[in-house]
């Protein structure tokens, strides 16, 4: 349920495996195809689902531009665009390519798009999968209770609520070395040139991410949302643009190649922009889910992740996780399936009896057992809370042994029933191109920008202006605004 990072690294280029990237026709290897056909469905499960119909295949064909001179037959690649909030862009060994409507939204133009495909189809070319040898093992979706635990046995507390994000472990394998992404972007600049795009597309789509990483760190504090370490696939390093850029001005054909921006910003209108609402949405410290009707509200400094199933909470006092979903039996039954799992056998655990009570006239029970690990105890406390007959929502908190569930007290007891009419009113963030008109200004087009706060923030970055920037009568111009649900 939210955000990520993409395409980076830092050294010297390896120019054999830049020739090797090079040779005509060459196939992928059978086995890295299959695990990616095999890990495809979990991953697109994972990011919230595939974008289908003309988005998609507009992807799919600069994809393919670019891909036809990687020295890999195009049709060895599949490129998808995922329903994620997380701005991040990766590829798997055996050739698919993945982008989301998250990070599209950052984009400028086609070039950049052609660019970002191409940094990940120079990763699959220059068989960068040595740093991923075990992913499809690896990769596999996990749940959230043996991520907790694995990582409290190999590291004590300060690891254990690193670790509660369960795509974290699954994107950690999809890391490259700092040498494999400058290579990378070479590949990436090269495919881009040679398909016939302008080269300043390279810089331009690294210096969006660069100002929309530094926007969320000053704005994370005030939305509580977090972007979580799985999602640095690719950490921007300082000299990334500036690296870039050189390497483009070197082609000697910047501002002599394509661009098509009407053409991307009309294949951008309406995106979903941050949280879809299929989802749940994180809205300052709340979050709301208008279809499970679920309402709560975290403490104050507190963090949330959004997850395609489950939402990460993380604070001074430790973290927590939000889940459930069909069960059937007893919400004792249901706690103490739910800790062993935890344990896996692996970990001595005392879990007390759990109790009953009701919160906001749901039935509930919590329980707090004490997790005894390498580095000492660990309290494990679950709040579970019986929404019908046949579902089950439920917290697990991680604290500092002998602390309880004391600081998470406000958030269980918050979770309610939404309405009918607060859940109708719950709507998503879309992508708007507005075209210029005379009289308009910065200020005038930020204020209609669908945020509470960073309103004039959030317009100069996503569309690289500054505050004393003049708008021409007829340019274009990308808004976040409220738009509607899919049907």
């Amino acid at each position: 349920m939210r955000k990520a990072f993409f395409l980076l690294g830092g050294a010297a280029l390896a120019a054999s495996s830049i020739i090797y990237a090079q040779v005509p026709g060459r196939v992928l290897p059978p086995r890295y195809v299959q695990e990616s056909q095999q890990e495809h469905p979990k991953l697109v499960d994972e990011f919230g689902g595939a974008e289908t119909g003309q988005r998609a295949s507009y992807v799919d064909s600069v994809g393919r531009r670019v891909a036809s001179y990687s020295g890999v037959a195009p049709n060895a690649y599949r490129f998808t665009v995922l329903n994620s909030a997380v701005e991040n862009a990766f590829a798997t060994p055996g050739g698919y390519v993945y982008i989301t409507r998250q990070l599209m939204a950052l984009m400028d133009d086609e070039s950049q798009l052609a660019f970002a495909l191409g940094h990940e189809v120079g990763h699959v070319a220059a068989n960068h999968q040595q740093a991923r040898e075990n992913y499809a093992q690896r990769s596999s979706v996990m749940g959230v209770l043996g991520a907790i635990l694995g990582s409290v046995i190999g590291g004590g507390f300060g690891n254990a609520v690193a670790q509660m994000a369960t795509t974290r472990s699954q994107m950690a394998t999809l890391s490259f070395s700092r040498d494999q992404e400058y290579q990378a972007d070479t590949l990436g600049l090269r495919y881009l040139v040679n398909a016939g795009y302008d080269p300043a597309g390279a810089a331009g789509v690294l210096a969006a991410i660069t100002r929309a990483t530094a926007l969320e760190a000053r704005v994370q504090g005030q939305d509580s949302r977090q972007t979580p370490e799985w999602a640095s696939t690719h950490p921007l390093s300082e000299n990334r643009v500036q690296r870039a850029s050189l390497e483009a001005r070197q082609t000697g054909r910047i501002g002599t190649g394509q661009k098509n921006r009407d053409l991307f910003l009309n294949q951008l209108e309406g995106v979903f922009v941050d949280d879809d609402p299929a989802q749940g949405i994180i809205d300052g410290r709340t979050f709301t889910h208008p279809d499970l009707r679920i309402y709560f509200a975290v403490p104050q400094g507190y963090l949330m992740q959004n997850g395609t199933t489950e939402v990460s909470i993380s604070g001074s006092a430790g973290k927590a996780q939000f889940s459930g979903g069909r069960y059937d039996g007893s919400l004792e039954n249901y706690i103490g399936q739910l800790l062993q799992a935890l344990g896996g056998g692996q970990v001595r655990m005392s879990v007390p009896p759990a109790r009953r009570t009701s919160v906001n006239g749901i039935p509930a029970a919590y329980t707090t057992a004490q997790a005894y690990t390498r580095s000492g105890r660990v309290d494990v406390s679950v709040f579970a809370y019986q929404w019908s007959p046949n579902t089950v929502y439920h917290f697990v908190m991680i604290t500092r042994g002998g602390t309880g569930f004391a600081q998470f007290v406000p958030m269980v007891e918050s979770i309610r029933r939404l309405g009918p009419n607060e859940a109708a009113q719950i709507r998503p963030r879309v992508i708007h191109v507005e075209t210029v008109k005379p009289g308009d200004t910065v200020q005038a087009l930020a204020s209609r920008m669908a945020y509470r706060t960073f309103q004039l923030d959030r317009f100069l970055s996503l569309n690289n202006l500054a505050a004393n920037s003049r708008l021409v009568p007829g340019q274009k111009v990308k808004l976040v605004v409220y738009g509607s649900r899919r049907a």
